[in-house]
């Protein structure tokens, strides 16, 4: 028997995004946001409200990163998303991180994140809260890659949030092959 919860803002696996973008002054700005994921071959979507500092400044750049959150990085990944950009100025410092520039758009990767997408500003609808960005460039630090230069999961470690019981949960073991094994049900 299913239990009905009615409609609740609830999807497993859920990735937990650092979005970060320059402020006015060049300082570099990041919040926390769990409500988005890759929408186009190019292109990803994050739901984030008009008021965050972050949203802002997205939309006067024209660029953001959205690096991955990290089981290392945990507890400075949930800070940015409990200190408001507008009140704590310096939030990415004292989150302890240290930012680089991006080579490709207008926008900071931070250092201690090593996975992050580069994002040019499609659109952002205020209305709906929808941020939408074309990726222009994945980077990846090389203590992440495999012997085969992909990005390793396992080294990763990227965080999820599990929204009913508002937790971070680290990824999951391998259970099977994506495109091949469903094959052997045709």
């Amino acid at each position: 028997m299913r239990k009905n919860f009615g409609a609740k803002p609830w999807t497993y696996p859920q990735p937990v995004f650092i979005l970060a973008a320059y402020g006015d002054d060049d300082l570099p700005n990041a919040m926390n946001a769990a409500w988005g994921g890759i929408s186009e071959a190019n292109e990803v979507t994050v739901c984030i409200s008009a008021g965050h500092k972050t949203t802002e400044n997205i939309q006067k750049r024209g660029a953001f990163t959205i690096s991955m959150a990290t089981a290392p990085q945990m507890a400075a990944c949930d800070y940015v998303g409990i200190v408001s950009g507008g009140d704590v100025v310096d939030k990415v410092e004292k989150a302890g991180w240290h930012t680089t520039k991006s080579d490709f758009v207008d926008a900071p990767l931070i250092d201690e994140l090593p996975m992050a997408l580069e994002c040019k500003l499609v659109s952002y609808d205020p209305r709906s809260c929808r941020l939408v960005g074309e990726i222009v460039n994945v980077s990846a630090d090389a203590s992440v890659l495999d012997a085969e230069g992909k990005i390793d999961p396992d080294k990763l470690q990227p965080i999820l949030f599990d929204p009913i019981h508002t937790t971070y949960r680290k990824l999951g073991e391998v259970v099977g092959r994506a495109f091949h094994d469903g094959a052997k049900l045709k």
